[in-house]
């Protein structure tokens, strides 16, 4: 059985899909979305970030942090280390301890880059 579609306007150069609305992403908005993805795109970091945040002032000792993910010291501070470079975490040591604090500035970026893409 042959089934025949109807062409509505073939003519040279029309469009063919509807113009966009807004500005796509750009490649260098894109690429910067994309490392910042990476970098949240791990359970333990998610985690982590999430047990930041639920922590009083938004700020856990790295010592506090070990236990409820489950994982080695040096991998927890691996996963840290990723978050306070994508910008997502800062650092302050006190003492023998790290105490991260979560950038609340870093998560509304990402949310507002989504929200436009």
């Amino acid at each position: 059985m042959v089934t025949m579609l109807e062409l509505t306007d073939v003519t040279p150069g029309a469009a063919c899909c509807a113009p966009l609305v807004r500005e796509p992403l750009g490649q260098a908005d894109a690429e910067q979305l994309a490392a910042t993805l990476k970098a949240l795109a791990d359970p333990a970091r998610l985690r982590l970030i999430s047990i930041v945040a639920s922590s009083e002032d938004q700020e856990a000792c790295v010592c506090d942090l070990i236990d409820p993910i489950g994982l080695s010291q040096p991998t927890v501070s691996h996963h840290l280390k990723v978050l306070t470079e994508a910008g997502f975490l800062s650092r302050s040591k006190r003492g023998t301890w790290a105490y991260y604090r979560l950038v609340p500035e870093a998560l509304e970026r990402v949310s507002a880059l989504l929200a436009a893409a």
